[in-house]
């Protein structure tokens, strides 16, 4: 049987990248792709038109969240088996795309998190920002006793069972952390792969110091209530 493969591509204001983006995933034959444009402003909606991409046109920005939500709505809808969450910003290497789908569908694990610091990878993140992700690992460690070295990542593949799962439910904003906190309290089996991950290669992140701040506060107090209750 050959299974069928969904790339959600949330993109809000990524009018310099977004062109580069789905060019390459295009490339990729074997998988389907569809870009969410979370209500942007400036010119992402009319490249999607004027190239016939596939998208989903939110008409206002609901957040990293809704727009993943949105994605995994369609992949339920149209029966796929599997969905992968890559950035509209140049971020994620297409390349390593093959890794993560053949890692799920020859195993047992639900999900499959793209990893910079599984194995040493070229990745040179801010200081800052690294004491962040080792905070948020210790942090789901001690919650549920599940080693993921690069909670943040958002470059992740899951089955049918959770396309399910989160097409009813996913959290709105800063979502990568939460989900793992609560994908492993509900005994679903988590793995990390090594892949690669460049640096935004245009337009600016939506995270300023003070919503990282904000990000580290709401996530850990919800993924404490989720592990709890």
């Amino acid at each position: 049987m050959n299974e069928k493969v969904l790339i959600i591509i949330p993109a809000y204001n990524e009018q310099d990248t977004i062109f580069n983006t789905v060019n390459k995933v295009k490339m990729l034959k074997d998988y389907d792709y569809i870009v969410v444009n979370d209500g942007s402003s400036d010119r992402t909606k009319d490249i999607l038109e004027e190239n016939n991409f596939n998208y989903l046109d939110l008409p206002i920005n609901l957040g990293i969240g809704g727009a993943m939500q949105a994605g995994y709505k369609y992949a339920l809808r149209n029966n796929y088996d599997y969905a992968i969450q890559l950035d509209a910003d140049g971020q994620h290497d297409p390349d390593d795309l093959k890794i993560l789908v053949n890692t799920i569908k020859n195993s047992e694990y639900d999900m499959v998190i793209g990893s910079r610091f599984i194995e040493k990878t070229n990745y040179k993140g801010s200081f800052f920002r690294r004491v962040g992700i080792y905070y948020f690992y210790l942090m789901i460690k001690a919650l549920t006793g599940v080693k993921v070295t690069d909670p943040t990542s958002g470059y992740r593949i899951v089955n049918k069972r959770i396309i399910k799962e989160f097409a009813k439910r996913y959290p709105q904003d800063y979502p990568e952390v939460e989900v793992v906190v609560d994908l492993a309290k509900k005994k679903y089996k988590i793995k990390e792969v090594k892949v690669e991950m460049k640096s935004r290669q245009g337009g600016n992140s939506s995270i300023t110091p003070i919503k990282s701040i904000y990000y580290m506060t709401k996530v850990s107090f919800f993924s404490l209530i989720r592990r709890v209750f």
